[in-house]
């Protein structure tokens, strides 16, 4: 089992939350809900591995996140 790191924003003008995992080319869904956003990214992340040679998915970044700061 791998963690990967989900990039989450917030669409002011839908509401809808957005998802996207940097590491993976075509990983990005939305939803009504951070619930309903994680889901989708879990059912998003298999579908884009199933479609991935062995090579291409040991190649993704082990540690691949954000960082938040303020200022």
């Amino acid at each position: 089992m791998r963690d990967f790191a989900v990039y989450v924003s917030k669409d002011e003008e839908s509401g809808m939350y957005v998802g996207t995992v940097p590491s993976i080319r075509g990983a990005h869904t939305f939803a009504k809900s951070l619930d309903e956003l994680r889901n989708k990214m879990e059912e998003v992340v298999l579908l884009c591995l199933e479609e991935m040679e062995n090579d291409e998915i040991e190649s993704i970044p082990e540690y691949n996140c954000t960082m938040r700061i303020a200022i």
